[in-house]
């Protein structure tokens, strides 16, 4: 339950009536609260191995209280501790909640950025009809990176042999699991067209028009793999940022404990106030009725 402004403004009102205590007994016992303080941080501040919550942090905040509330007596100092208590676990509920937002942003990522689909893709058996290893590899910016890196060492050992080998179409059809399909096939064209020689060239001239096609159909290959690897890489990019978004409400489960746990403790820092304020207009003479009793029926 909130509680109203019209009741923070009558509390410091009251509070300010109360400027403490006057006398000498008064006094000293008012010396004793930063000892009450650290002896209350015993009971109430986490000290752990891993997590250790800050007793200065803990002090602090019950000297703004009793300085804001000015309690006077065992009775209105137990409910200012009851205030500060349960106010410093209403902000261990909100660092919960913002840990576990943390928690299943982070996990997902680091499930996602461990799992290599590729390693699994080029493990599995030939695969077939639409879902041929090229084109599942071209879904992917790992999988054209890995495409990329195989047509740019076949482009390397043509510079190097002059010409595409039965070495480099081996190569290839290592690189893709002997899937290599169009590629594997246009390479071998390349090699029967440089054995053939259907137009009857120099062989001087045969080896420059053999190589300046591969080169030409690999650069092309090479430069729409990097296209289609960089709209894949934005594609992915975007589903990452959407995941982290949907991942950034807990689970159903670890919401609803926190909120009911919120819940517990603002009525108690609602009632602990209530109290308190009922307390002071006692000792300031003010004749303050009874609580209404309210009936709580049990649930079925």
């Amino acid at each position: 339950m909130t509680v109203t402004p019209r009741k923070i403004e009558a509390n410091r009102r009251n509070a300010q009536k109360s400027t403490g205590p006057k006398t000498a007994a008064g006094r000293a016992a008012s010396k004793m609260n930063a000892l009450k303080h650290g002896m209350l941080a015993e009971t109430v501040v986490v000290s752990g191995h891993k997590l250790r919550e800050s007793t200065q942090d803990f002090k602090k905040l019950c000297a703004e209280f009793y300085a804001e509330l000015q309690p006077v007596g065992a009775l209105e100092e137990m409910l200012v501790d009851q205030i500060v208590t349960s106010t410093w676990r209403l902000r261990r509920a909100r660092t919960a909640e913002t840990g576990e937002i943390a928690l299943s942003v982070d996990e997902g990522w680091w499930r996602r950025d461990n799992d290599n689909p590729l390693t699994q893709l080029l493990a599995m058996p030939p695969l077939s009809g639409t879902a041929r290893l090229i084109r599942k590899l071209e879904e992917t910016e790992m999988g054209c990176h890995y495409l990329l890196h195989g047509l740019k060492e076949v482009r390397q050992a043509v510079v190097r042999d002059q010409e595409v080998t039965e070495s480099t179409v081996n190569l290839l059809n290592k690189w893709l699991r002997d899937q290599a399909d169009d590629l594997g096939v246009k390479l071998e064209q390349f090699r029967k067209w440089l054995r053939d020689n259907p137009e009857k060239l120099a062989p001087e001239a045969l080896r420059q028009r053999h190589r300046e096609e591969v080169f030409q159909y690999l650069d092309e290959k090479i430069r729409g793999l990097d296209f289609r690897m960089q709209r894949c890489r934005e594609r992915e990019t975007a589903q990452e940022r959407a995941r982290q978004a949907a991942a950034v409400l807990p689970s159903a489960t670890t919401l609803d404990k926190i909120l009911r746990y919120e819940a517990a403790l603002e009525r108690q820092i609602y009632r602990a106030i209530h109290e308190l304020e009922r307390a002071q207009r006692r000792r300031l003479g003010e004749v303050v009725p009874a609580p209404l009793a309210v009936e709580v029926s049990a649930k079925a």
